[in-house]
């Protein structure tokens, strides 16, 4: 009797010995020692609240707003607090269960059944601990715990991701706007000036100094422009209300701050490692969920081992409640079970083969997700880079024209040139500030596009704040 405690324990002295299945290796990842255009282009400030750079208020404003109230990003918190659930649930596993149950009851036996004497009636009480352990011996059930604990892992960073894909969003779509306003800005100047034209264009006529088609000719860029306008408003109207979803109220007007010249464009410094890529959420999210496949390989051929569970009842039971906590009436019994599979027809080996195949996919996965990153980023560097050559080019070519459209404009009045020198003047300026506007708003979004590539650890820094 004397050893029988021992054989219990046995179990125990195996728990950590063993930890079936591969452990994790993190894969080699190509990520180059230098980017392809690293001269002078890598994300600045990568630690940092980046949107408070742009020097708008406005602009931090909406971004904390969203943070706040986006409903996307509300639901991947709930979802990363279910996982933590889930992790519990999988954790306590490794852990003794012990519930408690107690009854009472009355009993009285059937007369006819144990003869004519009557049968008094007795109480019947009883409570009682069951206790139920698994022994983890050869490690099923903490590769099961690691691979939730990947899995909650993996959950924050599909969170950071929204709040990264959030963040950009919201100040993407605000310089969007911001361009737009500058577009109907201009479609309303050149409505006035063309109306102007058009004055102009008929006191001559008037004069007997031009003829009628230059006067229609006038009046119809007049008409033209006005048409702009119209549709300039739709699009505002339209990104105010996609923004107010992003903010997470309904559609509204959205409140400005700096003009689209003035929010800040920033120096890119040359010299940020490349491998600050590897703080990415979605290549984070991509190597958690190649470690749960990976530790659950172990959980498949667990299955092909035995599992030793550790039971005990211990009570009182008694009919009398006034005795249920006397000596007598203490009752248990304990003892170590034993399962394993001996035929299963091969759906052990099968559990196994899924699970070597679902990792192989992660690792794919993983791989797939590292290249498409580096993709992202050498297409955000050196978007970054000529979209600011284009603004530089472009911006000169405004100043050109406007000088260009005030010596049209003195050539027609002194009678040296015709209208259409005019009217080509003013269509070319037109068009080229309206260019000039969209390149600065693609530049900013290309730098708004290069702190995304990156991921930097401000998605941390702002997730921790929330």
């Amino acid at each position: 009797m004397r050893y029988r405690p021992i054989s219990l324990l046995l179990p125990l002295t195996l728990t950590g010995c063993f930890m079936i299945g591969p452990d994790y290796q993190q894969p080699t990842g190509s990520i180059p020692d230098a980017w392809r255009f690293a001269a002078a282009e890598t994300v600045a400030a990568s630690d940092t609240s980046w949107w408070e750079q742009f020097g708008d208020p406005h602009l931090t404003k909406l971004i904390e707003q969203a943070l706040r109230y986006n409903k996307d990003l509300l639901i991947a918190t709930a979802t990363v607090e279910e996982y933590l659930g889930l992790y519990s649930i999988t954790r306590a596993d490794l852990f003794p269960q012990i519930s408690a149950n107690a009854f009472g009851q009355q009993e009285k036996d059937s007369e006819t059944t144990y003869g004519a004497a009557p049968t008094p009636a007795y109480d019947s009480i009883q409570s009682t601990l069951n206790l139920s352990w698994e022994i983890d011996v050869w490690g099923r059930l903490r590769r099961a715990t690691e691979a939730a604990r990947a899995n909650l892992y993996a959950q924050e960073e599909i969170r950071r991701t929204v709040v990264l894909t959030l963040t950009t969003g919201v100040a993407r779509s605000y310089v969007q706007l911001r361009e737009l306003d500058v577009r109907l800005e201009i479609a309303k100047q050149t409505l006035v000036d063309r109306r102007e034209a058009y004055r102009i264009a008929q006191a001559r006529f008037d004069g007997e100094l031009n003829s009628k088609a230059q006067v229609r000719q006038a009046e119809s860029e007049v008409h033209n422009a006005a048409a702009i306008i119209p549709q300039l408003e739709k699009l505002i109207a339209q990104k105010e209300h996609e923004l107010s979803v992003l903010l997470g109220h309904n559609p509204a007007a959205i409140e400005r701050g700096l003009p689209l010249a003035e929010l800040h464009l920033l120096g890119v410094p040359a010299g940020l490692p490349s491998e600050l890529l590897a703080r990415r959420p979605d290549i984070r999210q991509a190597e958690q969920g190649l470690i749960a496949a990976n530790a659950n390989i172990g959980v498949a051929k667990g299955e092909y081992f035995p599992k030793f569970t550790i039971t005990g009842t211990f009570g009182t039971a008694s009919a009398n409640f006034s005795q249920l906590l006397s000596g007598p009436s203490g009752m248990w019994n304990y003892g170590v079970a034993l399962a394993m599979p001996l035929f299963t027809a091969g759906k052990i080996a099968g559990q196994v083969k899924a699970a070597e195949a679902r990792e192989q996919q992660a690792l794919l996965n993983y791989q797939s997700i590292l290249l498409q990153a580096f993709k992202e980023t050498e297409d955000a560097l050196i978007d970054n880079s000529k979209t600011r050559e284009q603004v530089q080019a472009l911006s000169l070519q405004e100043a050109a024209l406007s000088e260009y459209l005030k010596l049209a404009w003195l050539r027609y009045n002194n009678g040296l040139t015709n209208y259409l020198e005019v009217l080509d003047a003013q269509r070319n300026l037109f068009n080229v500030k309206l260019s000039h506007a969209t390149a600065r708003s693609n530049s900013l979004q290309a730098l708004i596009n290069l702190y995304k590539a990156f991921g930097g650890s401000w998605v941390d820094k702002v997730s921790k704040n929330q």
